[in-house]
């Protein structure tokens, strides 16, 4: 969205602060080894930062990869002139691959079955592909003990096989057993490369580090790292294992205004469900912002904070699907237009973290939910 528009302030939006960006790039390179390359996971609009404000400013600083989910969101970035690869991680339909083919977009082959109903496909080329190995993830991917499958795979003359790549799913821990799982999934990755390289077949280029797989586990022979939520600058927890801690910046903050200001008594009640009543005289405040916005709902009545002119506010009763209501009893020349703070990365009381942590969840899923009604505006 174009920043001089200010009219995109009126009601909530979503700041991305592409200083930071370029910041937490600096920083992942210092902890991954010179010849390994950084692919930029952008899907789900870029955990809602806006995938293609992202994605032109990592082109612009030397960032070439790109990962997304869907065939859309690839469509997307196409559209919108980035040139760089782009991975789909995801399924996509066999009657959609001519469109992989034709945005030049690069398909994950998810199984050996996959991989065999592409066979009898009329293709005007080769398919762009990576190869997604199953080492203990048990999601998508062929298993990487199945050597007959993964020949098959490797032999479909239909593919144009670029990579190969599998996902951790402990990496985030520090529980023992999980450090050991994580460590014998990258073991059985790399011999199932070796095995496959010494049978002669082309695995392109090799990955299988996401953000903490990155940081926790320290290996030299990849190609590339997957980096998602790390790269925006934020843990997907409060405790989230990490072994190397990096100099991070949060690229978002999401911000809301004041709507209406008004006076209630004791005993008066708040929003719908009257889940809340006051036990005093109280300055209460709406704010343009809800659970349509990607605000979880279930943050109602869970002292909820927010930031209106420098000083804490709790968010009181129900959050609505447009608007929440604060408590300003004291905080000082509250107006309609006010800013107010939601998510704040300079502050950990509003940051990510904490908001996840409230409503019991990782931040992975408070920002990717954030609303496409939000306006996304370059700082």
């Amino acid at each position: 969205m174009n920043k001089e528009n200010e009219f995109l302030k009126d009601r909530a939006w979503v700041e991305v602060d592409l200083n930071n960006l370029e910041h937490n790039i600096n920083e992942i390179k210092k902890v991954i080894p010179t010849k390994t390359k950084i692919m930029a996971v952008v899907k789900a609009n870029a955990y809602g930062h806006d995938s293609v404000i992202i994605s032109k400013k990592l082109e612009s600083i030397g960032i070439c990869d790109f990962a997304v989910a869907t065939l859309e969101e690839g469509i997307e970035l196409r559209k919108n002139n980035i040139k760089g690869n782009i991975l789909v991680l995801g399924y996509t339909n066999f009657e959609d691959l001519k469109y992989i083919i034709e945005y030049n977009l690069i398909q994950t082959i998810v199984d050996f079955n996959y991989s065999e109903k592409i066979k009898i496909l009329e293709l005007k080329e080769k398919l762009k592909c990576n190869i997604k190995i199953n080492t203990g993830m048990n999601r998508i991917g062929e298993k990487y003990d199945d050597f007959d499958k993964l020949s098959k795979i490797y032999e479909n003359q239909k593919l144009n096989i670029l990579g190969t790549f599998s996902h951790l799913c402990v990496a985030d821990s520090e529980k023992e057993e999980d450090i050991e799982f994580t460590n014998n999934q990258i073991n059985r990755f790399n011999e199932t490369i070796i095995k496959l390289k010494e049978k002669g077949y082309n695995v392109g280029k090799v990955h299988i580090q996401s953000s903490y797989g990155t940081i926790n586990y320290k290996r030299e022979n990849y190609d590339y790292v997957r980096m998602g939520i790390l790269m925006y600058g934020v843990n997907s927890s409060v405790d989230s294992y990490v072994v190397n801690k990096l100099d991070l910046k949060p690229v978002l903050s999401l911000k809301a205004r004041i709507t209406s200001v008004k006076d209630i008594n004791e005993n008066d009640s708040v929003s719908y469900g009257r889940t809340y009543t006051a036990t005093k005289t109280q300055k209460i405040a709406s704010v343009s912002i809800g659970y349509a916005d990607g605000i979880p709902r279930n943050l109602s009545n869970k002292e909820m904070l927010v930031k209106v002119n420098g000083k804490y506010a709790k968010v009181l009763g129900r959050i609505c699907m447009d608007q929440l209501v604060i408590d300003v009893s004291d905080i000082d020349n509250v107006e309609i237009g006010n800013e107010v703070y939601i998510i704040d990365g300079k502050d950990r009381k509003l940051s990510s973290e904490k908001l996840s942590e409230k409503a019991q969840t990782i931040t992975n899923e408070i920002l990717c939910r954030l609303a496409i009604r939000l306006p996304r505006i370059e700082k």
